[in-house]
């Protein structure tokens, strides 16, 4: 794919939604941070179905360890993997208190060094709480830039560096978003929706979904 095709698509998806963003609930850093940590391989709705329950009294570090583990626990009880998760929240908040004054790091190693907190979730976190341009590749921008020929590559963070190097400047900030979406509700995993895709005839993918299909 060459550069125009990438800019192209880039303003296609601009156009079509101007001001993207997450679809994770949360007012602060710190609920947002606890949000993506809770949405390894959990939906956003499910993540928000929970946090609803506890961000309006127990949304900070202090609070949640005011709930300790069993107390977090039951609240996320409804997503997978909850009592690692619970531990890892636990845990994260006790070290941002310890190390951080309670404050969220706009630091990627000191992010990636919270407990439960990898490379994906420290990205999202620089992007949607401090403004960087940081692509987090999930299952979605990871399928998206492989089905289009935007960015192939063979793992999360060959696709990563890719995307880095192509994306044009002026959308990169938005970059991560666009192609969540575009992924979530679009470019879908079984049967993409190609006869309403917005940037079908900038695709490289041979197999798209006839519209008899569709």
């Amino acid at each position: 794919m060459n550069p125009t095709k990438r800019r192209e698509i880039f303003h296609r998806l601009q156009t079509a939604n101007p001001t993207p963003t997450t679809e994770l609930e949360y007012e602060t850093p710190f609920q947002l941070l606890i949000a993506v940590l809770l949405s390894a391989q959990a939906t956003d709705k499910s993540v928000n179905l929970a946090t609803r329950k506890f961000f309006p009294r127990h949304g900070t570090p202090e609070g949640l360890l005011a709930l300790g583990e069993e107390g977090v626990a039951d609240f996320i009880k409804t997503i997978g993997l909850f009592r690692t998760k619970a531990k890892n929240v636990i845990a994260t908040c006790e070290k941002l208190l310890r190390e951080h004054d309670g404050q969220v790091p706009r630091d990627r190693e000191a992010l990636e060094a919270l407990p439960g907190v990898g490379r994906k979730t420290a990205n999202v976190v620089l992007n949607t709480a401090f403004g960087e341009p940081t692509i987090a590749v999930d299952t979605h921008i990871f399928r998206v830039s492989n089905r289009t020929g935007l960015a192939p590559g063979k793992n999360v963070l060959e696709v990563e560096r890719k995307l880095e190097k192509v994306v044009p400047r002026e959308y990169a900030l938005d970059a991560h978003h666009w192609l969540i979406l575009h992924g979530r509700y679009v470019c879908v995993a079984r049967k993409p929706k190609c006869p309403v895709c917005g940037i079908a005839d900038l695709c490289e993918f041979r197999q798209k979904t006839p519209v008899s299909q569709a």
